[in-house]
């Protein structure tokens, strides 16, 4: 019988796991393909998804709590309990759609900042579940945006990275005591 994992989407007083933030050199790294999916990894998966809703999080990433490895956790439906999660081990997006589409994006790791990024509004991404099940998911709007925002942690990239408008990201993470030095822009 294949094992779920099941997480009441509540907020804890104490999480299990600390996410670090912005300036944090762990964030930077490339993550590490998992090559062992055991209950160990299973019991990190439930841990992210604990620490994800006690912080109102539809994404979070192994390397956002210290675990160099390529996991995220991702559920864009918080407000329904039948939904269940996205656990996606080692994700790979195969295919970005055509369509760009700017929107708003914050971060656990840079809490209270919310900025514009553009991305595409559609992917195709291939991932192991907690299983090791290969599956594939095609995913557009708010799915496809977490999605490519989480496998960006994976690749040492954060959202404010993707900030066309540098000027007001320095401000925002300025009022809220982020560094803008942490910052790496893209291209």
């Amino acid at each position: 019988m294949p094992t779920q994992i099941f997480v009441e989407k509540k907020k804890l007083k104490k999480p299990p796991l600390t996410v670090n933030s912005l300036g944090d050199k762990g964030l930077r790294m490339p993550a590490k393909r998992v090559t062992k999916i055991d209950d160990e990894l299973r019991e990190l998966a439930r841990q992210m998804l604990q620490t994800m809703y006690s912080q109102d999080g539809i994404g979070l990433a192994a390397p956002q709590v210290g675990v160099n490895k390529q996991l995220v956790v991702i559920d864009c439906e918080l407000d329904d309990p039948k939904v269940a999660p996205y656990i996606m081990i080692n994700p790979e997006i195969k295919r970005f759609g055509d369509a760009l589409e700017k929107d708003q994006e914050g971060c656990l790791s840079v809490v209270g900042v919310y900025m514009d990024v553009v991305r595409p509004e559609s992917v195709e991404v291939s991932y192991k579940d907690e299983n090791g099940k290969l599956q594939t998911l095609k995913a557009n709007g708010l799915l496809a945006r977490v999605i490519q925002h989480e496998i960006d942690h994976l690749n040492g990239v954060m959202f404010v990275d993707r900030v066309e408008n540098r000027l007001m990201l320095n401000q925002e993470l300025a009022k809220k005591g982020f560094s803008p030095n942490a910052v790496k822009p893209l291209g």
